[in-house]
């Protein structure tokens, strides 16, 4: 239904879609998850020609929408934005807000708006508010009627930016229930979240979106169950990463020490676990790893999962077909042993591994 060549969009100071290609098909439901930052909300604003990309091609039904000949109010008939401030017209009642777009654009009837109208108010659940005035509505009210405005006009794509972070907590559940069910009548949708459990059960594909465009494209249980790369499952298992290079003898040894104890700090890390970090890197970068080589090139990444209360501790060493701990003196070993009850090396990829509770 929806197909991307190479979209690029580019801000003064930053970009934040590089190169997405990618094919949305009929009746998917994708879950458009990442960090702030990362384009999910530019991807979807672009799609609906809110933002033009500076690059690239977007095309709808086999129909290039990004070429200067497109009809755009024409296209944008076509796809319903649910946004995360609602934008609903405060001077209109609930009903001629989901009126309004049917009868000025599409020019259907105002009896058969209404009726229209009254059908999608009765599947959000909100039939007897028919009357009310936007500011007499709580958010979630409100949300629900900006999803049955966007299906009043019977878009072949509904894209939903961040439809729950504006509200609050008591209200998220009820929005996403009208959302998991209009999920099940087989309609396209995007949905831009925050909320995994939600985008967990309420899509058939999943996008993580990182460095400047979709960095992994899955099913829910690939993307959440077993993510095949690293920045996707650093996301999903919230794990907090701190990354260490060294690329010389001469490196400022105490101020990377310090960096450990400001990243334990910063995320709450426990003393215990924060010393053992400190004192595997001295020993095995300062005892083990650097002695003898004149020009080091060693990358450390360290993850803490404060749901299982973990750090690990991965090292990238740079001597492939050599485990540097087989020469190690047996004072090192001993101390790293004490530390982590599990050590993996791998020759083959250069690594060691430590896990350190």
């Amino acid at each position: 239904m929806i197909k991307l060549e190479h979209v690029k969009k580019v801000y003064p100071n930053v970009t934040p879609l590089a190169d997405v290609s990618t094919e949305i098909h009929d009746g998917d439901v994708i879950s458009v998850i990442g960090p702030s930052g990362t384009g999910k909300s530019t991807l979807l604003r672009c799609i609906n020609l809110l933002e033009r990309p500076d690059g690239g091609k977007i095309f709808l039904d086999n129909e290039e929408i990004t070429s200067p000949k497109s009809n755009v109010s024409k296209i944008r008939q076509k796809m319903g934005m649910v946004f995360q401030s609602f934008n609903l017209f405060g001077h209109l009642t609930v009903i001629e807000n989901i009126m309004l777009a049917p009868v000025k654009l599409k020019g259907v009837s105002r009896q058969d708006a209404f009726d229209e109208g009254m059908k999608l108010l009765r599947q959000v659940g909100l039939s007897e508010k028919m009357l009310n005035y936007p500011h007499e509505l709580s958010g979630g009210q409100k949300q629900r009627i900006a999803i049955a405005r966007a299906l009043a006009m019977d878009p072949s794509v509904i894209l939903f930016d961040e439809p729950t972070s504006a509200l609050d907590p008591t209200m998220v559940g009820e929005v996403q229930a009208v959302i998991r069910d209009f999920a099940k009548t087989g309609k396209t949708m995007m949905i831009v979240t925050h909320e995994m459990n939600f985008a967990r059960t309420v899509s058939n594909r999943v996008f993580y979106m990182d460095e400047g465009g979709i960095y992994e494209d899955g099913t829910p249980q690939q993307i959440f169950g077993s993510p095949k790369r690293d920045k996707t499952r650093r996301f999903i298992q919230r794990l907090k990463v701190l990354e260490i290079k060294i690329n010389s003898k001469d490196y400022d040894f105490p101020a990377t020490i310090a960096s450990i104890e400001n990243y334990c700090r910063k995320n709450l890390v426990a003393n215990r676990i924060c010393n053992h970090l400190q004192l595997a890197f001295e020993e095995l970068v300062q005892q083990i790893l650097l002695p003898g080589r004149e020009k080091p090139e060693v990358n450390i990444v360290i993850e803490y999962s404060e749901e299982k209360n973990e750090a690990i501790m991965n090292i990238n060493h740079g001597l492939n077909g050599e485990n540097p701990l087989d020469t190690a003196d047996e004072l090192s070993m001993s101390v790293l042993h004490g530390i982590s009850d599990n050590i993996n090396s791998d020759r083959e990829t250069g690594t060691i591994k430590l896990f350190i509770h």
